[in-house]
C-alpha cells in the first residue's frame, strides 16, 4: 500500500522561510515523478512545482526564484524550500507521487504495476502573516 505524508508546514511572518517534506513508501522499485500543489479555500487546487523520476525540476511562475524542490538519494523522501514568502502563499500544501511507467527490475525495464495511478497525501498547512 503506498503511502504519502507531508510534515513542515506552519506559521511565519511574510519574508519568512519553511521548508515542506514528502514521504513516500510502499511503491517499491518504481520510480515516481513528485509535485507539490496547493489550494486555498474557493479556489481550485493548483500546481507548484515537479521534480521527475531523473530529478529534474519544474515550477510554475508564481512560485519561480522563491522555492526549491529537491529529494533525497533513495528518491523516496521530497522536500521543498519556500523563501521569501508572501502573505498568497497561505495555502494548504498536498504532494503528489505519480509512478512512472518503467522501472529497473531484475536486470531489465519492466513496467510498474502501479503506472497510471497517482497518490496523494493529506495536505500540510502554510500560513504567512503579514
Amino acid at each position: 500500500q503506498v503511502q504519502v505524508a507531508e510534515s513542515g508546514g506552519g506559521s511565519v511572518q511574510a519574508g519568512g522561510s519553511l521548508r515542506l517534506s514528502c514521504s513516500v513508501s510502499g511503491n517499491g522499485n518504481c520510480r515516481n515523478a513528485m509535485s507539490w500543489y496547493r489550494q486555498t479555500p474557493g479556489k481550485e487546487r493548483e500546481f507548484v512545482s515537479e521534480i521527475d523520476e531523473w530529478g529534474n525540476p519544474d515550477y510554475t511562475d508564481f512560485v519561480k526564484g522563491r522555492f526549491t524542490i529537491s529529494q533525497n538519494s533513495a528518491k523516496n523522501t521530497m522536500y521543498l524550500e519556500l523563501t521569501m514568502l508572501k502573505p498568497e502563499d497561505t495555502a494548504t500544501y498536498w504532494c503528489k507521487i505519480r509512478p512512472v511507467r518503467y522501472m529497473w527490475f531484475g536486470g531489465s525495464w519492466v513496467e510498474c504495476p502501479l503506472y497510471g495511478r497517482e497518490f496523494w497525501g493529506r495536505g500540510t498547512l502554510v500560513t504567512i502573516s503579514s
